[in-house]
């Protein structure tokens, strides 16, 4: 091991640790305050932005578009479960706290005789908890604005339906004393007429896209009710501002005596996807077991959509919400994988069963959909409900989707994935590996992200939960 990366990555951690201890750690997708000058959110510099909403497929090749860039050296730090992925001096946000102990401090304090882990070459600690059969990654587009839609400009991969992020408002909607509001429900209206109805979440933000609606106006009207009482703000399209804060009075001291939880897993049961099925069917009742021993009092349903493609046994499986986890547990455990056959499968159609079908509750509640799958869905299918209307109607319902990007899922299927995931305010996840491949445990990836963070697959299933909850603590 190379003693000096061992030292420095060591002085490093007792560094984050002193911080955290301090309570240095910045707070994941707290709400800025009014003074503060956002980053920018438009894409003024880019040519040829994406098409809007329900516009027609387009190739993914872009004129001029410049060559993707080298893949960077990274260096790699990693904390008991967690693997924070450096690149160029940057970390990932939506780190979580530090623990105080269980980290691999190297070979000085190893019990005699014992081996010592398995490391990359520029990795001075474990790689990762060698207890969990899968790991992932995640990144967050949203907070890595630029370099997403740089991304989406240098994407040259088979044919997505395009959407116009390039201009983005974040409306923050919060009571008098700064406190997020969740599910307020947050108009967008256009001389006098709504053209899109949008649900904050549980940090109180929602997103608005102007072009994604081929929408060009000088302003916009912001309605933001919350207890029946309706604030309204007039933003302008042309402002380099580009969030906005409501401070809404019909929130003030918002009692949520037990905060409501829906968690959705919308599933591709094809053949290829035994081991994530067999995976989820394993962890379940440990992350219900996590979620309830949470200082939240949080009532929260588990629900289920399985899906395959035309042709195979079924197309969909709706599993309605149920707060009995043993009940869905069950319902989880008659899920076998099967069928599939050619590479994409129906996952618009799931999409919007997902959306539609269950009853969300939607009012004062953290929705949530992990979508696990390993590939893009048929875009050969003419259909009208496809994945970029029904992100959309998540959007309104305020329904947040995570994507879990299983072994095998290739650049049509990333960008897609990370459409759902930031249209809607969710973050991409993806499955990880070692240097013998797909199966093993590790930080390595074959997708297009250089800076993220890496845990057991299941443990930064409950760490998001975790996440969403915290904003609603008072």
């Amino acid at each position: 091991m190379n003693k000096k990366r061992y030292l420095t990555g060591l002085l490093l951690l007792v560094l984050l640790l002193i911080l955290a201890a301090c309570g240095g750690a910045e707070t994941v997708n707290e709400a800025p305050s009014a003074a503060e000058e956002p980053a920018s959110d438009t894409a003024a510099d880019l040519e040829e932005p994406p098409m809007a909403v329900g516009s027609e497929r387009t190739s993914g090749a872009l004129p001029d578009a410049p060559p993707p860039g080298e893949k960077v050296e990274t260096e790699r730090v990693v904390v008991d479960e967690l693997a924070v992925v450096e690149s160029e001096g940057f970390v990932a946000e939506g780190t979580p706290p530090l623990p105080s102990a269980g980290f691999d401090s190297g070979a000085e304090d190893r019990a005699a005789g014992e081996e010592e882990p398995a490391v990359a070459a520029e990795v001075g600690f474990d790689v990762v908890d060698q207890n969990s059969r899968l790991t992932a990654g995640e990144v967050d587009d949203n907070a890595q604005w630029d370099d997403y839609l740089l991304y989406l400009r240098q994407y040259e991969g088979a044919a997505v339906i395009r959407v116009d992020v390039s201009e983005r408002h974040q409306i923050w909607v919060q009571d008098e004393i700064g406190n997020p509001v969740l599910s307020a429900r947050v108009e967008v209206l256009v001389d006098g007429q709504v053209v899109q109805e949008l649900r904050t979440h549980s940090n109180g933000r929602s997103f608005f896209y102007p072009r994604a609606l081929d929408l060009n106006e000088d302003a916009y009207t912001i309605n933001a009710t919350v207890n029946d009482q309706v604030e309204t703000i007039t933003i302008p399209a042309d402002a380099s501002q580009r969030e906005w804060i409501i401070s809404h009075p019909g929130a003030d001291m918002q009692e949520l005596p037990r905060v409501q939880l829906d968690v959705l897993f919308l599933i591709d049961a094809t053949g290829s996807m035994a081991d994530e099925i067999n995976q989820l069917k394993e962890n379940i009742r440990a992350i219900a077991a996590q979620i309830e021993s949470l200082p939240t009092k949080t009532e929260v349903r588990f629900g289920m959509v399985t899906y395959r493609d035309r042709g195979d046994e079924y197309v969909t499986r709706v599993t309605d919400f149920t707060p009995d986890v043993e009940a869905f547990a069950r319902d989880l455990a008659q899920v076998t994988a099967g069928g599939g056959g050619d590479y994409p499968e129906d996952l618009n159609e799931a999409l919007h069963q997902a959306v539609h079908t269950p009853e969300w509750r939607v009012d004062e509640t953290v929705s949530l959909i992990f979508l696990v799958a390993d590939a893009p869905p048929h875009l050969d299918y003419n259909q009208l409900n496809h994945y970029a209307v029904e992100m959309a109607e998540a959007a309104e319902r305020g329904i947040k989707i995570y994507p879990i990007a299983s072994s095998g899922l290739d650049s049509q299927g990333e960008y897609i994935f990370r459409q759902m995931a930031q249209f809607t305010g969710g973050r991409f996840i993806f499955l990880t590996y070692g240097e013998s491949g797909p199966g093993s445990t590790g930080t390595e990836t074959d997708l297009n992200v250089s800076d993220y963070t890496v845990g057991a697959l299941d443990t930064l299933v409950v760490r998001i939960i975790t996440e969403e909850l915290s904003f609603l603590v008072r």
